[in-house]
Parts: C-alpha cells; sequence; structure tokens
C-alpha cells in the first residue's frame, strides 16, 4: 500500500442520494471522457470546501471531525470512479480519464494528509466525550495524520507530496503494464489432449491450423492443469512469467526506491516497518516470523506433497528425479483422478458459471438474510455487467455490479472494488466484483473450475462486507474498514461454504443432466482438495517473503529478479527458471506492497472464526450467522479487528483451528 492509499479517498467513496431515487455511482462510468473528468474535478473542489470547514468548527468539539468524513468521502467518491474506469473501462479514452482523475484525487488525499492545521483542529477533539466508534475513528485517523507526516518540517513535507505524486504514476504504470499485457502462445491441435470438449470446441486452429491460447485465466488455468503436453505447458508457463516484461523491471525499482525513501523520511527503517505501523500484526519483524511459523508449520506436509508429485511422475517417466514447475498441476490433477476417483473434468460440468452465480447469490442470502434485485436498466460501463440492489426485507443496503469475465484491457484478476462507501442516514455502499471467470457463449457453457468457485465465494465475500458494514455513522469506518491485515479474513471464511458437502450439493447440478453432484464425489472431491495444501502453503509464503523483502531493506543495487530467484528456491521445491520474471505481474506489489502476508493471517483468524460455525453441526444455523453479521460485519472499522473477533467467539482469536485444517487428511 502506497502512502496516499492511507487518506485515498478510494478508501472512502460515497455520496450516492440516500432517497428512493437512488441509481448508483456507477452512472459516471457512461460518461465522456471530458465529462468524467469534470466531475472528478467537481467533487475536488465540493470536497476542499467541507475540509475547510474543519478548520472554522467550534474548538474541540465533533464538528471538526464531522466535516473531515464528509470532506474524506466527497473526494473518495470521485477518486473510486477514475480507479474503476482506469482498471475496467473498454474505451481507452475513459482509462486515460480515470488515470487522471486518480492522480489528481491523490495529490489532493497527500495534501490533506499534511495539512497541520487540519490535524491541529482535530486532536483538539476530546476524546472522553465521544462514544467508541467515533472515538476509535479519531484515534486511527490522527495516527494515519502523523504516518502520513503531518508533523514534520516544511521541507519534508514538501517532498512528501513529491514522493506520493511519483508513487501514484509508477503504480498506474505498474498495473498499466499487467493489464495490457496479453500474451499469446501458437500450439498445435495435438497439444489440446487432455482438455475438456468444451474448450476444443472454443479454441478451433485457425488458418495456420494453429490453436491461440492467450496468457488470461480462463485459457492458462484449464491448460496447466489439463493438456499432455509437457513442452505445451512448459511453453505456455514461460510465457505466463513473461507478462508485463521487461517494462515492470524498472517500474518496479522505481517504486521501491520512492517507498523507501519516503519511509526512512518518516523515520522508519524501511517501508515494510512503515506500511505495518498500523496493521494488526505491527512492524516488520512479526510479519517475518508469522511467515517463519506458517512455513514451518507446513514444511513436513510440502515435503510429502512434492513427494508425491515425483511419485506420480516416476508411472510416466521411472528415472524422474525431480517435478518441474509446469509440470505440478497436471500430476496433481493425475493423483485426484487415480487416487481419489476425482477426474476434473467430470466435475467441470456441475459448475456452470450461471448456476453457481445464483448459488452465491441464494447462500449468502440465506446466511445472512439478504435478497438480491436485478436492475437490468442499471447504467453500467460494459454490457456483460449485472446490477444488484440488496434488501434486508423492505430496507435497501446498497448496489453491488458483477464484472464477471475477461476482455481487452481489462483488469486481468479477481477482485472487490469499492465504488461508493456508505454512511447512515445519508448514503448507501456501493461495490463491484471485477473477476476473469469463463464466459458462458453458444460455443462455450461457461464451465468453472472447482477452485473458480472457491474464488468466487471469496470474493463475494468482500460484498457481503462492504454492503452489511455500510451504515455505520462515519464513512471512514464503513464497509470494509478494518486494519488492512484483516480485510481477507470475512472472505476466506465463506469459502467454507462451498466445501460444505450438504452445500455444494445443493447447487452442483449437471448443466446437461440436471442431475446434482453424486455425495460420494462431494466426499472425494474433499479429500481431493486436501492434496498438496503443504506446498499450496509454502508457495503462499514464498509470494509473502517477496513481498516483505523487497521493502525490509534498502533496495539501492537490488536484483529483484535474483531475490525473487532465491525466495522462490527457499520456500517451494523448485529452481527459478533463468528468464521468467513472475514479480512483474505481481498485482499485489503494488496495492499490499510489504503485506502479502495478510492473505495467511487472515486465514488464521477466518479458520477460528469458522469453527463457532462448525460446532453447531449445522453451518447454515441462522442464529450463528446473525450472530456473525451483527458482531463482525455490520461494524465495518468500528472496532479493532481483534475486538470485532472477540465480539463474536467470546475469547481471543488463536491458532488451533488453522493448525488443525492444516494437519488435517
Amino acid at each position: 500500500m502506497r502512502l496516499t492509499a492511507l487518506f485515498l479517498a478510494l478508501a472512502t467513496a460515497g455520496p450516492a442520494s440516500f432517497g428512493a431515487e437512488w441509481t448508483g455511482t456507477s452512472a459516471r462510468l457512461v460518461a465522456a471522457p471530458a465529462d468524467l473528468l469534470a466531475s472528478c474535478r467537481a467533487g475536488i473542489a465540493a470536497s476542499r470546501d467541507q475540509m475547510a470547514r474543519v478548520k472554522s468548527a467550534p474548538p474541540r468539539e465533533e464538528a471538526a471531525l464531522a466535516a473531515y468524513d464528509a470532506a474524506q468521502q466527497t473526494l473518495g467518491s470521485a477518486g473510486a470512479v477514475g480507479y474503476l474506469a482506469k482498471e475496467v473501462h473498454p474505451d481507452k479514452p475513459l482509462r486515460e480519464a480515470g488515470e487522471t482523475c486518480v492522480q489528481e484525487v491523490s495529490a489532493v488525499s497527500t495534501e490533506y494528509s499534511l495539512d497541520r492545521p487540519t490535524y491541529e483542529a482535530l486532536s483538539k477533539i476530546d476524546p472522553a466525550g465521544l462514544d467508541a466508534p467515533t472515538r476509535h475513528y479519531l484515534e486511527r485517523t490522527l495516527l494515519r495524520f502523523r504516518l502520513a507526516g503531518v508533523d514534520r518540517d516544511d521541507a519534508i513535507r514538501g517532498r512528501v507530496l513529491q514522493l506520493n505524486d511519483d508513487l501514484t504514476k509508477l503504480s498506474q504504470e505498474f498495473n498499466r503494464n499487467i493489464r495490457d499485457s496479453v500474451l499469446t502462445l501458437e500450439v498445435e491441435p495435438a497439444d489440446l489432449e487432455g482438455l475438456p470438449a468444451d474448450f476444443v470446441r472454443a479454441h478451433p486452429p485457425g488458418a495456420n491450423g494453429k490453436v491461440k491460447l492467450s496468457t488470461d485465466s480462463p485459457d492458462y488455468v484449464p491448460f496447466m492443469s489439463y493438456s499432455k503436453s509437457v513442452r505445451a505447458r512448459e511453453a505456455f508457463w514461460k510465457l505466463y512469467r513473461l507478462r508485463a516484461h521487461p517494462a515492470n523491471l524498472a517500474t518496479l525499482d522505481k517504486m521501491l526506491a520512492r517507498r523507501h525513501e519516503l519511509a526512512t523520511l518518516l523515520g522508519y527503517s524501511n517501508w515494510a516497518d512503515y506500511v505495518t505501523a498500523d496493521k494488526m500484526i505491527g512492524n516488520a519483524a512479526r510479519a517475518g516470523e508469522f511467515i517463519d511459523r506458517i512455513s514451518n508449520a507446513a514444511a513436513k506436509r510440502a515435503e510429502r506433497d512434492y513427494g508425491d508429485l515425483l511419485a506420480r511422475k516416476r508411472k510416466d517417466d521411472a528415472s524422474a528425479t525431480q517435478v518441474l514447475p509446469w509440470e505440478s498441476g497436471y500430476l496433481g490433477d493425475r493423483i485426484k483422478a487415480e487416487q481419489y476417483g476425482v477426474e476434473s473434468q467430470q466435475v467441470r460440468p456441475y459448475f456452470q458459471y450461471d448456476n453457481v452465480k445464483k448459488a452465491v447469490l441464494d447462500i449468502t442470502g440465506r446466511m445472512f438474510g439478504l435478497r438480491y434485485e436485478r436492475i437490468a436498466d442499471a447504467k453500467v460501463w460494459h454490457p456483460d455487467v449485472e446490477t444488484y440492489d440488496v434488501y434486508d426485507g423492505k430496507e435497501r443496503l446498497g448496489r453491488i455490479h458483477l464484472d464477471m469475465h475477461p476482455r481487452v484491457s481489462k483488469f486481468k484478476h479477481f477482485a472487490h472494488f469499492s465504488l461508493a462507501k456508505g454512511k447512515k442516514g445519508v448514503s448507501l455502499p456501493e461495490s463491484v466484483l471485477v473477476c476473469n471467470f469463463r464466459q458462458p457463449t453458444a460455443n462455450d457453457p461457461g464451465l468453472l473450475e472447482y477452485g473458480d468457485v472457491r474464488t468466487f465465494f471469496h470474493e463475494f465475500g468482500h460484498l457481503i462486507h462492504a454492503v452489511v458494514g455500510g451504515h455505520t455513522r462515519w464513512a471512514g469506518i464503513s464497509g470494509v474498514a478494518t486494519e488492512r491485515d484483516f480485510v481477507e479474513a470475512p472472505s476466506q471464511m465463506l469459502e467454507e461454504w462451498m466445501r460444505d458437502a450438504k452445500t455444494l450439493q445443493s447447487f452442483a447440478i449437471h448443466y446437461q443432466t440436471k442431475q446434482p453432484i453424486p455425495m460420494d464425489l462431494v466426499e472425494r472431491l474433499r479429500k481431493a482438495d486436501e492434496l498438496g495444501r503443504g506446498m499450496q502453503v509454502r508457495t503462499q509464503m514464498s509470494y509473502a517473503a517477496v513481498s516483505l523483502g523487497l521493502h525490509n531493506r534498502d533496495p539501492k543495487g537490488l536484483d529483484t529478479t535474483a531475490f525473487v530467484a532465491q525466495m522462490t528456491e527457499k520456500y517451494t521445491p523448485y529452481k527459478h527458471v533463468p528468464g521468467t520474471y513472475f514479480h512483474e505481474a505481481f498485482g499485489h506489489l503494488d496495492g499490499y506492497s510489504a503485506i502479502y502476508y495478510t492473505y495467511m493471517w487472515s486465514l488464521v483468524i477466518a479458520k477460528d472464526m469458522y469453527s463457532a460455525f462448525s460446532a453447531q453441526g449445522d453451518i447454515m444455523n441462522p442464529a450463528v450467522a446473525r450472530k456473525y453479521r451483527d458482531a463482525v460485519l455490520a461494524p465495518g472499522g468500528s472496532k479493532p479487528a481483534a475486538e470485532l473477533v472477540q465480539d463474536f467467539l467470546g475469547r481471543p482469536y488463536g491458532f488451533a483451528s488453522y493448525q488443525r485444517w492444516l494437519d488435517q487428511d
């Protein structure tokens, strides 16, 4: 996370009309580029007017915080539209207008964060007279002002402004290079042997007799799991690790240098210490200790997992002495089929995209007492986008958009974007799910992998958090507004509902036969899902070690490619492959920077929270779900995350549930 993200209005996006005529912030994305920029700049101007009231508010009164919150929300509304436009809009001029908007919003956001009179006005508010959520919001706001450098001298604050402007531009450059880097591989039709029939039909040979494959997920993931051609898989694996190369090598170097300068300028030894200062984990040393703890806990299982892959490879090649990285997906799929009777191609027909989407809506609706109403005429940025208003009974809670399929120059991964933060009595939350699942067409039923279904549930968890938690008194603590290293926990816990046998059978319906998935297959799927868990965890820790290790030192002279190679070989059984550059398309090095450990940290907490559901024997238990909604989701960021979890569990979170999951066979 770059510094401006601490105050960046993307995190406090907002005001839509609260009344019945509310149409949603997304309408701004159908404007012409000039109009989008004009709207963005109008938001900035309105925000400046609101921020001026902070300093004119009566001394020591809460009115100063109210003016600050409104100003940040207004600025955020402008920035969130620009941010989404630059990542997903199909028209290049709109994407460019979005980038300009984000740069201008970021500059103003940094300016706010360094404005000493604003800080002094807020610091004079007596916390003793505030309710607990307001006191927490004020304390966190003042901390972030100090992290921004508001209490430094004019020269340092001036340099901070420049560094933040540089980092905003570098961030956009880094992400643009990834977004626009779609590489293609031409293979022989015979290289599709092993791929599902629907995949083959969707990839006919071209005029030259070759089949063209894209590095986008719907092509890459199935091919690496199913193709029998080792040669083609190797070529595709290497090509995938050339995305954004060589452009992002230099861009990343510049990002690391600016971040380090900024952190040291503000009194921290490195960026990792700086960026963890307001997280649950507290500092970079604890993050490193956590990575080591998880890696060590998974070591024996990972060794066994690798041995299983090598043993399977030796069935085809008795002289094999190692497994290569482009072989692991295919070999793992073969083990699932041969040892557990789980043939992935036979499972995919039960996960047709439209059925999975309906299931996610149905299950979350029943769990949390929600109803989704499709808005067919919503103004959105692409015809594929679906819009729903979310209700609790007759009360409208917010709006969500599903932008679920790949297209040229669209964000390449899977993520939740907050388009508008909610504020009780003032505005409703609006959020967007941006994914890249296979799209149903006349020639392609849009079948998902088992892992895709898990991803769908995971990302939808962010939407639920944003909407249910989007009704706090203050926009700045509304929705997904806890410490950054907790935000994945609610999403990771929601994944458990697609693993549950009873729940899975309720929606996994064969798209042709209309029969539910057999219960014995569900059980075999569960067992097969345990396969490779140790290696998966260690791989995640390699990413966390890269993320942390690039930022916990002076990057001057650092060869990022060599460092990534070192971390790969330390945490995984694979040797680095010369001529590949994973880190250039590792988008988390922008938004998460040093804190990729967040995913596993959150998972430890998620496993513990899920134990409250599983202990009841019915994970759809409405009483437990309601308690979870009220204690963890609805408060947004009104309390420290550890307190939210303790309110739900009745005790502090622990490591035992995660350890049981890791050891489970």
